[in-house]
């Protein structure tokens, strides 16, 4: 399961599409929407993607995380659109023999994902907005 959505996620949905009983270790991560970025209060974010371009993406680090971790099973859902203080912007699980692997898998996908998917986060502040990681989506321009 990856999945890009304009919705709420469903963490638990998240966690039984890697869960089996050959699994020792199910590793559930939430990336939520944290009230400060270094000295500036974050009021909200905006996330857009490309989203069929994005769910191909991380299907395909997942396949490459799993490879190298030997897990069992890896799925990602990460929102689109505003998203307010506390809300989850992401859900990965991983399912693996042991928690090394699960945890490492995690970690690794997480940051492939900020480095290569086409997501795109814009944090607002109280004095203006500014997108965050690679060059604003098609269309948008840099604050």
């Amino acid at each position: 399961m990856f999945r890009v959505v304009a919705d709420a996620i469903d963490a638990d949905a998240v966690r039984r599409a890697v869960a089996s009983p050959a699994s020792g270790a199910v590793v559930v991560f939430h990336g939520t929407v944290r009230d400060r970025t270094g000295d500036r209060p974050v009021v909200r974010l905006a996330y857009e993607a490309f989203v069929a371009m994005a769910e191909a993406r991380m299907a395909a680090i997942g396949r490459e995380v799993a490879a190298r971790h030997g897990l069992d099973a890896i799925a990602c859902v990460h929102r689109t659109g505003d998203l307010g203080l506390g809300e989850t912007a992401v859900v990965v699980a991983t399912a693996a023999p042991h928690r090394r692997a699960a945890l490492e898998g995690v970690d690794e996908f997480v940051t492939r994902l900020k480095q290569d998917v086409p997501i795109w986060k814009k944090e607002h502040f109280a004095d203006g907005a500014e997108w965050v990681g690679p060059p604003p989506p098609p269309g948008r321009s840099a604050p």
